[in-house]
């Protein structure tokens, strides 16, 4: 068994595309029209290319609720793991991105959480 797709919820896909590949650095993979919507998937360029994020619309209200109560408390919907998160978080500050916490040292991961400007938050990681 494997996981060879993952999805955050997003409240714009055009915005979301912009965020994760100009921001983040993901490189889009698969974009095709669904109805009124697109399947559209990135990858990252650091792992393999076979593993993909769907940038999914966020069209169900369940999902619109939980997708803000996790915002609301401050949890991250999902995590992404770099090698120094201390240049990524100096990377990104630079880029515009909206930190709710700096690099913090939990156990034996380090993590910092920000803002996808989407309607998530998302923790990034170094172990």
């Amino acid at each position: 068994m494997k996981i060879k797709l993952t999805s955050v919820m997003v409240d714009d896909q055009d915005k979301a595309l912009k965020f994760y590949t100009e921001i983040l650095g993901f490189v889009k993979k698969t974009e095709f029209p669904v109805g009124q919507f697109k399947w559209l998937t990135v990858v990252s360029p650091e792992g393999p290319s076979e593993i993909e994020l769907a940038l999914e619309p966020n069209i169900n209200p369940a999902a619109q609720t939980f997708q803000k109560a996790l915002h609301e408390q401050g949890i991250p919907f999902t995590a992404f793991f770099v090698d120094n998160i201390d240049q990524e978080y100096q990377r990104l500050l630079k880029l515009g991105v909206q930190f709710r916490s700096a690099p913090t040292q939990a156990g034996p991961v380090t993590i910092a959480v920000f803002d996808d400007t989407c309607g998530n938050l998302i923790g990034l990681c170094q172990t």
